[in-house]
């Protein structure tokens, strides 16, 4: 089955490392491109078709400042693939409390084996008298 393009969605969009690199890199503030050419160590042209897919999607907005053109995030676009992916985050988290409270109980066990055992080799008559 042929893949969507990468400007069918922002699911699509954000499949590729590089462009959620540049999100991650806009999160905080507006940047112009040189900035993100000079952050993510890519190619201006690269950049630039990364920034276009992104755009198109609506993941980053776009505004003209004289020459220069400042990109930062819509993070209304951004809220549906945080909602989808929060939802595996409560499973995840689940799973950690699951593992963490085993390793918790079997700590527990080997100390009271532990204890048991240490009382064995301190009783010299294991009759108790």
């Amino acid at each position: 089955m042929p893949r969507a393009a990468t400007t069918s969605d922002a699911f699509n969009a954000v499949a590729e490392p590089r462009r959620r690199e540049i999100l991650n890199f806009l999160a905080l503030q507006e940047r112009p491109v040189g900035d993100i050419v000079d952050s993510i160590n890519l190619e201006q042209p690269s950049v630039s078709k990364h920034l276009r897919v992104l755009r198109e999607v609506g993941l980053v907005n776009v505004r003209r400042d004289g020459r220069r053109m400042l990109y930062r995030t819509n993070a209304e676009a951004i809220r549906p693939l945080y909602e989808w992916t929060s939802m595996f985050e409560r499973f995840w988290r689940h799973q950690l409390n699951r593992i963490k409270e085993r390793a918790e109980a079997r700590v527990d066990r080997s100390s009271e084996h532990d204890q048991i055992r240490k009382g064995e080799k301190n009783d010299p008559d294991p009759s108790g008298n």
